[in-house]
């Protein structure tokens, strides 16, 4: 979903307040009167006040994205600020530090609601994103960069050096030599975005970025962007990762060959080609077309759940390598396999305030998972509960060495349910079970690529 379209130049401005409040208020006068005619702006300011005590919706980099829903004709208002000394906001210094403040009001009746959120903080979190809407020298370039950053067209795509262009050549012969598909490029090897629109014609054209913001192009040069957050830095993990998730949207066939292309993330340089037979590199959990997907899960909540994993296993929390899993669909019959081992932390709280699409929820899903036990989760993405044991039957299947009994509990619940486990190893592997069988996405590496 391209977001810009909810986002006027015109809701765009440099704050001239100092304190949270004030800065809020001057967000909602640039409001349309005629959208939120049926609330006073003061409930509307007491309202995100009341939200902010509950939980700040502080995020990384010195953004705030306060939200609410209200009774209101379209779908989304968006309006944001930029606020190079910070604000004031009862003495907390994590407001002090803020430089962007997104605000969002949502319909109460848009079921996207959580997705666009997720989305928005997917480009708000990208620390390089987040620097340059900061920095830009003026406001007009504040809103051109903000646009953009959203989803908006770029003037033109960056141009292709002379080298870039005869790898482009020989993957286009490699990709129609293999019977490929679909080609498919990491599109963090360039600072600036790439025009492809001239480039593999005939082929679905598909591009994986770290953000939103960070991939934008125009709607013609690709088919489909895969965005991620943070991947192995061996690329052909990112690379798996990314298919991974292609087939869970549906981007590409379990049949298909999908020919990559990619080279050092900022580097300019393109260096890698590799052809990825898509039913032989996963055939471990495909016994049937679609296979990959329990029916009750929602590709988006996987997208996510895999997201996270992938973010503890490359950083860790606190320094310290995490173990941990995340048990996802068929809520149900997991619910007979399971019992608590400590007081489930999320009993009680509204079902979106404990939804993995949440961007509010990472902290609080990063800062449990260190705790001994299982996430289970619904297929829509609402959290059931953390610190649960899993007794799945054990059906004495042989697992790789050196994975131990988190491993044995994915293996056996996703067997036992029509669920997928995902297992975060304490030494930075990622494992997806399906059906009892095993996919590793990203692995371990002694010397990165």
């Amino acid at each position: 979903m391209r977001l810009d379209r909810f986002l006027a130049k015109s809701r765009i401005v440099d704050l001239e307040s100092t304190d949270y409040s004030s800065a809020l208020d001057e967000l909602l006068h640039l409001c349309p009167l005629k959208t939120i005619k049926s609330h006073n702006r003061d409930d509307l300011l007491e309202g995100l006040l009341e939200r902010e005590k509950t939980m700040t919706t502080c995020l990384d980099n010195g953004v705030a994205l306060p939200h609410m829903r209200i009774s209101m004709k379209r779908p989304y208002i968006f309006a944001v600020g930029r606020c190079p000394q910070g604000v004031e906001y009862e003495g907390m210094a994590e407001y002090r530090d803020l430089r962007l403040i997104f605000l969002l009001l949502a319909s109460d009746q848009e079921k996207s609601y959580l997705n666009v959120l997720a989305s928005l903080a997917r480009v708000l979190q990208d620390p390089i994103q987040v620097s340059s809407l900061v920095e830009s020298p003026d406001l007009k370039a504040f809103q051109d960069r903000l646009l953009v950053a959203l989803g908006g067209p770029l003037a033109r795509g960056g141009r292709i050096n002379k080298f870039n262009r005869l790898i482009f050549k020989e993957a286009e012969k490699i990709a129609k030599g293999a019977d490929c598909s679909a080609v498919m490029m990491l599109g963090d090897t360039f600072e600036e975005p790439v025009d492809l629109e001239h480039c593999f014609h005939g082929f679905k054209k598909i591009l994986v970025v770290p953000s939103v913001g960070g991939a934008t192009q125009e709607s013609k040069s690709v088919d489909a962007v895969i965005t991620t957050r943070s991947f192995s830095h061996q690329r052909l993990s990112a690379l798996r990762s990314a298919i991974f998730i292609g087939l869970t949207r549906g981007i590409f066939k379990y049949n298909d060959r999908v020919c990559c292309v990619g080279g050092l993330p900022k580097s300019n340089r393109l260096d890698t080609i590799v052809v990825v037979d898509l039913e032989k590199e996963f055939q471990s959990v495909f016994m049937r077309q679609g296979n990959i997907l329990p029916p009750s899960v929602k590709p988006e909540v996987l997208e996510r759940i895999v997201a996270i994993a992938l973010e503890l296993a490359v950083e860790g929390r606190e320094g310290k390598p995490i173990g941990s899993l995340f048990v996802v669909g068929d809520s149900e019959q997991v619910k007979t396999h399971i019992k608590p081992l400590v007081l489930n932390p999320f009993y009680g709280y509204k079902e979106e305030d404990r939804n993995i699409l949440n961007p509010f929820m990472d902290e609080t899903v990063k800062e449990l998972s260190s705790i001994d036990g299982a996430f289970v989760i619904r297929g829509d993405g609402v959290i059931e509960s953390a610190g649960t044991y899993i007794h799945a039957p054990d059906h004495h299947y042989e697992l790789p060495g050196g994975l131990g009994t988190r491993h044995s509990a994915g293996a056996a619940v996703s067997l036992a349910t029509d669920c997928i486990a995902v297992v975060i190893s304490s030494s930075g592997q990622v494992t997806l079970f399906r059906r009892g069988k095993m996919l590793p996405l990203i692995e371990k590496a002694r010397n990165p690529l």
